[in-house]
């Protein structure tokens, strides 16, 4: 009975195996039919991409604007050749500003004093009321007066009043050419700064452009951080020149205009003066004068 039952329990593994078992390929004939052919229908054709062109590479360096692009800075980062011809500039412009200056402050005062040189002239009777008049100003005028004073003594011994009045003119445009001259000088630098200046900047214009190509060569790129500086560069030398030379030419015609009428006042002092001559000449005033003056170089 022992051996029995021994047997049974190990027998009761296989069967159980037996049991779970899958089930036979030839239990389902289903499972072996091949699925049904499906129909191909060919794909539809796509349109060629067209080939891109190969990017370059970003250069390893990248150049970068200067930070700097004020004047001042423009200024320390040019060639020594647009320095020169800026700092030339800048000077030209403080000279100009120097000379307007100084000889608008001349030329009132002595339009001033001429004025009122004429002003009294036109209330003096006759010579001596003049002549004392005129050493109260101080100026052409009384230059003037003291021209044709000298001019009269001078021709103390003249028998013809038309020759001593033509030799008083002739002092008088003298005077009056002098001191045209004294207040012509200081404006011709005016001129010059105006006809040159433009030109000058226009140097350093050329200059600061042909950097900026030599930049492009060494670089062998046309960047704009190559190209900005020199052309930068050239557009504040044209500017100077511009700032230099406008302000010079205006000053310059400024002071033509104000230099012909102080010119036309001392004509106005000149008539004044041949006038009151002419008027002592009919009355016999300076006959007498040089009478007196013969009796006394006699009894001396």
């Amino acid at each position: 009975m022992l051996a029995l039952a021994l047997a049974l329990g190990l027998m009761q593994p296989s069967i159980g195996f037996a049991q779970t078992a899958p089930t036979s390929p030839a239990a389902s004939p289903a499972a072996e039919s091949p699925p049904a052919a499906v129909p191909s229908v060919p794909a539809a054709a796509e349109p060629p991409v067209a080939a891109r062109p190969p990017v370059a590479a970003a250069p390893a360096t990248a150049l970068t604007l200067p930070r700097d692009l004020s004047p001042w800075g423009m200024f320390i980062a040019a060639d020594i050749v647009v320095k020169a011809v800026m700092i030339g500039l800048a000077f030209a412009s403080v000279l100009s500003w120097t000379v307007w200056f100084a000889k608008a402050i001349e030329l009132m005062a002595a339009r001033r004093k001429l004025r009122r040189a004429i002003a009294a002239l036109a209330q003096a009777r006759n010579w001596d009321e003049a002549a004392n008049a005129m050493q109260r100003h101080h100026g052409t005028a009384a230059l003037m007066v003291e021209a044709a004073d000298t001019e009269l003594r001078l021709s103390a011994d003249a028998l013809s009043p038309e020759g001593v009045k033509e030799r008083i003119a002739s002092r008088l445009e003298r005077a009056e050419a002098a001191a045209s001259r004294a207040m012509v000088r200081g404006t011709g630098i005016l001129a010059t700064i105006g006809a040159t200046a433009p030109f000058v900047g226009l140097f350093g214009t050329v200059w600061g452009i042909m950097n900026s190509f030599i930049g492009i060569s060494k670089a062998h790129t046309t960047n704009l951080a190559v190209v900005a500086p020199g052309i930068a560069e050239a557009l504040l030398a044209t500017a100077l020149g511009l700032v230099a030379a406008i302000p010079a030419v205006v000053m310059y015609n400024f002071f033509s205009r104000w230099i012909a009428g102080y010119r036309a006042l001392h004509a106005d002092a000149a008539a004044e003066i041949l006038r009151i001559v002419s008027r002592d000449f009919d009355r016999g005033a300076f006959d007498r004068r040089w009478a007196e003056r013969q009796r006394g170089i006699a009894a001396e």
